[in-house]
């Protein structure tokens, strides 16, 4: 995955095509639909996330740059280490 939404879908896509696989056993069912859980419990946040940030850009799109400054963590360019982005002193 490339941490776009895009390839949040296809990994969904990628998950309901295992879930669809008919040699799969009982056990290995089970364990496919624990897996579908926790991603669809990740997907959700990351959809929420996503959401939000659109709302913020929105905002901004329609009443100016007024209300940028309250919102630094969306807009402001992550700072970078050899063209990696860090949080916190670390590298990522």
């Amino acid at each position: 995955m490339k941490n776009r939404l895009i390839d949040l879908n296809n990994h969904l896509f990628s998950q309901l095509e295992r879930l669809s696989d008919e040699s799969m056993t009982a056990e290995q069912i089970e364990n496919e639909v624990k897996r579908t859980d926790a991603i669809v419990a990740v997907s959700e946040q990351l959809i929420r996330n996503s959401d939000l940030s659109l709302k913020a850009a929105t905002l901004v799109a329609n009443h100016g740059d007024r209300f940028k400054p309250m919102l630094p963590t969306i807009f402001r360019q992550p700072e970078t280490l050899d063209g990696k982005a860090i949080t916190d002193g670390t590298e990522k």
